[in-house]
């Protein structure tokens, strides 16, 4: 018997998904208001992850920055896992829309000269970010196809496709 969980990434089989890619994880609806939560995914799970440092800058700079293209971003948090982020949307969004907003949010983050909220005062661990390693990962999702970042399993690839995705550093992510 197969489990089945009440998180939906839990249910979700990490073994046939193919990163970096944007996918729609779930859509409520909510006191006539509809929320869209997305599975912004940067690295192969499993295989590869953002080290806590860049993962907290990258954070910091697409939560700020997202929220300059778009006044529907609700929240935008950091997978546990270490390999994307979630982001919850007001309204029934696409993953097409998400692509181009998070487009625009990469750009800006390899524009910016700082972190935003990187102090004592405005950070639980302001100590914990790397500039240069969220423009690293930045750089990496941008270079992907907005066709690939579009498509998530593996079946719907064809073999000699997945071979020409980016091969990121395994573990060592500098």
């Amino acid at each position: 018997m197969t489990d089945r969980y009440n998180v939906e990434s839990f249910n979700l089989d990490h073994t046939q998904v193919v990163a970096p890619y944007v996918r729609i994880a779930d859509v409520k609806r909510l006191n006539g208001e509809t929320i869209t939560k997305f599975d912004l995914r940067f690295t192969q799970p499993n295989e590869r992850f953002i080290p806590s440092d860049a993962l907290h800058s990258l954070e910091h700079l697409m939560a700020e920055h997202s929220r300059n293209h778009s006044a529907d971003v609700v929240d935008l948090s950091p997978m546990g896992c270490r390999t994307g982020f979630y982001l919850i949307m007001h309204g029934e969004k696409t993953a097409d829309e998400v692509v181009s907003l998070l487009t625009q949010t990469l750009q800006d983050i390899l524009d910016a000269d700082s972190v935003p909220g990187c102090s004592p005062i405005h950070c639980g661990n302001y100590r914990d970010h790397d500039l240069d390693g969220a423009k690293l990962w930045a750089r990496r999702m941008l270079s992907t196809d907005e066709k690939d970042l579009l498509t998530v399993f593996r079946k719907d690839y064809a073999e000699d496709e997945l071979n020409r995705l980016p091969d990121w550093p395994h573990r060592s992510d500098r």
